[in-house]
Parts: C-alpha cells; structure tokens; sequence
C-alpha cells in the first residue's frame, strides 16, 4: 500500500464543481457543501476500516489536508447563460406553465454542461485548473481531484490534456513527416509529453472533429520541436503530483458517448492515457448513487488482463487501478439523488473509501479477484433462470 497512489505525506483534495452554479445562491450552496463533506471524507480516508485493512500495519503514511481547495468555474459561463435566460424569458409570454417550467429547470441543469464541452471553453479552465494543482505541487502535496456532475468532463479532459503519457520519438514516427524530422526527433530525445504541451509548442491541435491535427513543414517541427521540452515542464501534470480522481454524479458517458466509438481518433489517446494512470500509482474512482438519474457507469470493473484484451494494450508493472461503484444506495428519491451527495456526506464518503479499498483489491488481492468472479458466475447463473 504505501507505494500504491498516496506516496507523501500530505494530500490536497481540490472539488471542482458541477452545473447550475451560475448565482450566488447555488455558489453558496456548492461552497457549503464541500465545507460539510470535506471534514468526514478526511476523518473516513484516515481512519476508516476499509483502508485499514489494506495495510499490514494498521496505519496509512499520509494525511489529508485540513482545508478543502475548491477550484470554481460556474461563474465563467454566466455571459453565456444571460443570453440564453433571456430567449428563455421570451417565451414565457407564450408558453403552457409547464411547458415553460421544463425549459427553465434543463437550461438551468444542462447550459453549463453543454457550454463546458466547447473547446474554446474547456481550455482555459483546465489551464487555470493546472495552476491550482501546481500551486498545490509546490508545497509539496500531493492533489486528489473531485469532479461533481459536470465537474467529472474537467477531471476527464485535464488528465487527458495534461498527462504525459505521449512518448515523442514513437508519435512522430507514427505520424505522417519527413524522415529527416523523424530521426531529428531521434537525436534529441525528451521523454513523455501531453498533449496541452503539443498544442503550446505549435506542433499539433485537438480539432472540434476529434483529430490531432499536426503541421508537416519540417522547418517549423523542428523549431517547435526544440521548444516542446520546456512546453512540457510548464503545460503537463509532473509525476507523481496527481494521486487520482473522484468522479461523482457524473454524466460523463452521456456526454462524451463517442469514447465507445471505436473509429473516434482520440479514443487511441484515451487509451494511452488510462495506461499511464495504471502504471504509475495512480486511481481513478467514480461513485454514482444508484437512484441518482443523471449518474451513469463509466465502465465495467475489469482485470488488468481484462482491460488489455477488450482495450488492445499492453499494461507493464501496473501499480494503479480504475473502479467504478454507481449502485451506492442514498436513500433518497431520484427528485434530489443527484444534488445529495454532500448533504448525505457520511454514505458518500463510506462508499469513496469502499470504492478505493475495493478497486486496489479488485487488482491485487486474488482473494478478492476470486469473490467477485464467483458472484458474477452466480449472478449470470440466476439470471438465466
């Protein structure tokens, strides 16, 4: 355990907020509820039973921050969201009570999930993100970042932008340039890039399609090339700074449905990058209650001999997992399930503990391996009767 995901002393945990975060009010009610939860979750990861039982000793070398870092971008669409209320508003003179009501609660809970997915507006709030977690990095925490509702399209799009799980030598053999560039490439090696640092160096772009679009005049790869190194430093996540992820109430395959296409480019990336995460101690945790209707699995909980089958790659020395737990039961009605999980904060961080203790145990433990392959062997078995 002590060299699996939490390897310092001191952890941040960053909550990145959802949805419908535009007016003070549900600001205020956002804030309050990461105040209320952040204590218990803390007391649950440092004390809890759960990960006691993962070490031999009883004890966990690592301690949660007192302070919760809250990263908000629900004041960065309000613009946005202005123009829409007031179209909405037009309507009003026109529209059924209810037809009007309808349309007023999905701008209110879709408008910002819908805006955030923009590129030209997901960018600068992952950069800012970067800074925060830097500024985290500098004095020496480590940083657990918690994506709510729409919050978990931020946690998603930062690892796959900032981390470095691009080697440069193997992309720029596999795309299409000159043979001079590519063993210029060779004859100046840098190690693993992010795609943020690609984009910074001027050597290629995410297109609004999903392509990685790169420039093929080999006078400017080269000149950008020699500026990629520094890029790096400043514009990807550096090792060991990011533990993991917590999704929670996360939309996430609703919303990014192409990430099951097969032909859809940037899913190779994705791939490279669940990789990196389980090969370098790190987890990523998503948490649903079960009567929440806007959390939706991210994905079946495999093996690592699982996910190299079904997912075409090859894990080495993996020390990091992925784990997904959205049948937690919250005991409240599908009405307010999805805004609950800080009010219900005891459940929610019993089940963010159970999640990290059994996703660990899902992969090393072969005791555990075996209980869960026998519950889903009688589970087929009853439903085929």
């Amino acid at each position: 355990m002590q060299n699996v995901c939490f390897a310092k002393d001191n952890v941040s945990f960053i909550y990145i907020n959802g949805s419908n975060n535009n007016n003070e009010k549900m600001k205020n009610w956002y804030m309050k509820g990461v105040a209320k939860l952040h204590p218990v979750l803390k007391k649950n990861f440092e004390t809890g039973e759960e990960i006691k039982k993962m070490s031999s000793t009883g004890d966990i070398d690592y301690k949660v921050n007192e302070e919760p870092v809250i990263f908000f971008w629900g004041d960065k669409s309000k613009s946005d969201l202005e123009y829409v209320q007031e179209q909405l508003d037009l309507t009003k003179a026109f529209s059924p009570t209810i037809a009007y009501t309808v349309r007023s609660t999905l701008t209110a809970f879709l408008h910002d999930a819908i805006w955030v997915q923009k590129q030209h507006n997901m960018l600068p709030i992952l950069d800012d993100l970067h800074e925060t977690v830097m500024k985290e990095h500098e004095k020496g925490n480590y940083v657990v970042l918690y994506g709510y509702s729409a919050g978990t399209f931020i946690t998603y799009q930062y690892l796959f932008n900032k981390l470095p799980y691009i080697n440069a030598e193997n992309l720029f053999n596999a795309i299409d340039v000159s043979d001079h560039v590519k063993n210029f490439v060779k004859e100046r090696p840098i190690g693993n890039t992010c795609i943020s640092a690609l984009s910074k160096a001027q050597i290629g772009v995410v297109s609004d399609a999903g392509h990685l679009i790169f420039k093929n005049v080999d006078d400017d790869l080269e000149n950008n090339y020699l500026k990629l190194q520094e890029a790096t430093k400043t514009a990807c996540i550096p090792p060991e700074t990011v533990s993991g992820i917590v999704n929670f109430a996360s939309p996430l395959p609703l919303f990014y449905s192409d990430l099951g296409d097969p032909d859809y480019e940037l899913n190779y990336y994705g791939k490279q990058m669940l990789k990196y995460i389980v090969e370098n101690s790190m987890f990523f945790i998503t948490i649903n209650y079960r009567e929440d209707p806007l959390g939706f699995p991210t994905a079946n909980n495999l093996t690592f001999d699982e996910m190299e089958k079904i997912l075409g790659i090859e894990i080495e020395n993996p020390t990091g997992f992925i784990y997904d737990n959205s049948s937690v039961w919250s005991k409240r009605s599908a009405l307010f399930a999805h805004t609950s999980y800080f009010s219900s904060k005891k459940t929610f961080s019993k089940a963010v503990v159970k999640a990290f203790a059994n996703g660990y145990r899902l992969q090393y433990d072969k005791k555990f391996q075996e209980k869960v392959l026998n519950s889903h062997k009688k589970r087929i078995k009853f439903e085929m009767l």
